[in-house]
């Protein structure tokens, strides 16, 4: 017999609910009752879209409806501590966008506040959820290829130049690509490294003061044992890796390689933070498509993936691709495919089921999502300091 389906609210319609929506429309594991939104015409939408579903003007509301067992929180980073500890003290389990918070004791409070009341906390979505990665993740534990020495993550991407509110080009507010990009990267390295992060060396500056924020690093991880990872992030809008990926997306989708440049060229008539944010409004949840459309969609062509990885093994290189992973070993190169997705982020309700109705541990625990935000504040530290910063709250990989 199949498992109830989740009971899940959503706290939050904004840009990272709008990323989730086809999954919570579409995965049958889910009913979504409730959601939490301080806008009435984001709720009036989400009522049209969820028929039967309760709509609250407040976090706290909707963690005392008592129809709802998990919350999905995609609030603004700063809320999540305050959101997080609502949640728990009404006994719901807990999936929080990254990054998980902004400072470690916020992290710790969140882990505390979950372990008090006995409910799960599940950080993410990152792309250290896909299905790829887990894959590669696994090759690399079955020790076929040797053990893993290097690992190389690269992504070139138009990120800072899509339309932002002032907060999100605001780095002390949690803006910019180290907060925002950082941690897809950082949980990418760490799955595959399977072991805990020693320290970090990186180097991050702000480009254009235009943008006020960093919006590109280099750093190095040390894992210890020889095994490092390299990571490198720009979001300035010129090359693009999807162009390593067969212009794949991020979110699996097909891009047109001829589209060039069309993120600086929407902010090229843009003369003042107001009018930026009112262009990221047209892309707010209720001014395009909702949740019908995305039960109507076709099943998504590939997987989710951020850019060029590559785990460098004794004797293989692996590097997962939006469709599976290729592998270079030492006598031949082949491709092991992946199953085409049917729902679009799949593997973030594997997990949250996994831990609601079978009691697994999930991977993605508080412990995991502080770990990403210490290694987040690091990355900073040592780009503004030019030091190796070494690593404290990195717990079992």
């Amino acid at each position: 017999m199949a498992a109830d389906p989740i009971r899940l609210g959503v706290a939050g319609l904004g840009r990272a609910f709008m990323l989730m929506l086809p999954t919570l429309a579409r995965d049958p594991r889910l009913a979504v009752l409730a959601c939490a939104d301080p806008r009435a015409e984001a709720r009036a939408h989400f009522t049209e879209d969820f028929p039967g579903a309760r709509a609250h003007g407040t976090v706290e509301a909707l963690c005392a409806d008592p129809a709802v067992e998990a919350i999905y929180i995609a609030t603004p980073h700063e809320l999540h501590v305050a959101h997080v500890r609502a949640a728990a003290a009404a006994g719901k389990h807990v999936l929080v966008e990254k990054p998980m918070a902004l400072a470690l004791a916020d992290c710790q409070a969140m882990v505390d506040a979950a372990g008090e009341a006995g409910i799960h906390l599940i950080v993410g979505h990152s792309h250290s959820f896909d299905a790829p990665y887990l894959r590669a993740r696994d090759m690399i534990r079955g020790g076929e290829h040797g053990a893993v020495r290097m690992i190389t993550a690269v992504n070139f991407t138009d990120y800072l130049y899509r339309p932002r509110r002032p907060e999100e080009l605001d780095t002390s507010q949690g803006g910019g690509a180290i907060f925002s990009q950082a941690p897809h990267q950082i949980e990418v390295v760490r799955l595959l490294a399977g072991r805990p992060a020693r320290s970090i060396r990186a180097t991050a500056s702000v480009w254009d003061r235009a943008r006020g924020t960093e919006g590109a690093y280099n750093a190095l991880i040390d894992f210890g044992d020889g095994l490092s990872a390299t990571l490198t992030y720009n979001g300035h809008g010129h090359f693009d890796t999807d162009e390593f990926q067969d212009w794949t997306g991020e979110m699996g989708t097909p891009r047109d390689a001829a589209a060039y440049g069309t993120a600086r060229a929407a902010l090229r008539h843009v003369t003042t933070p107001e009018e930026e944010a009112a262009l990221k409004e047209r892309r707010a949840y209720g001014r395009g498509p909702g949740a019908m459309e995305a039960r109507a969609a076709p099943p998504p062509p590939a997987y989710n993936h951020f850019g060029l990885v590559l785990a460098s093994c004794e004797h293989a290189d692996l590097r997962p691709t939006p469709r599976g992973v290729m592998v270079y070993a030492d006598d031949e190169r082949r491709f092991d495919p992946l199953p085409a997705p049917i729902i679009p982020r799949a593997e973030v309700i594997d997990e949250l089921q996994a831990a609601l109705r079978d009691g697994t541990p999930p991977l993605h625990s508080g412990e995991w999502g502080m770990a990403t935000t210490e290694i987040c504040l690091a990355l900073l530290e040592s780009a503004r300091s030019g030091r190796e910063i070494q690593l404290h709250h990195q717990g079992a990989a």
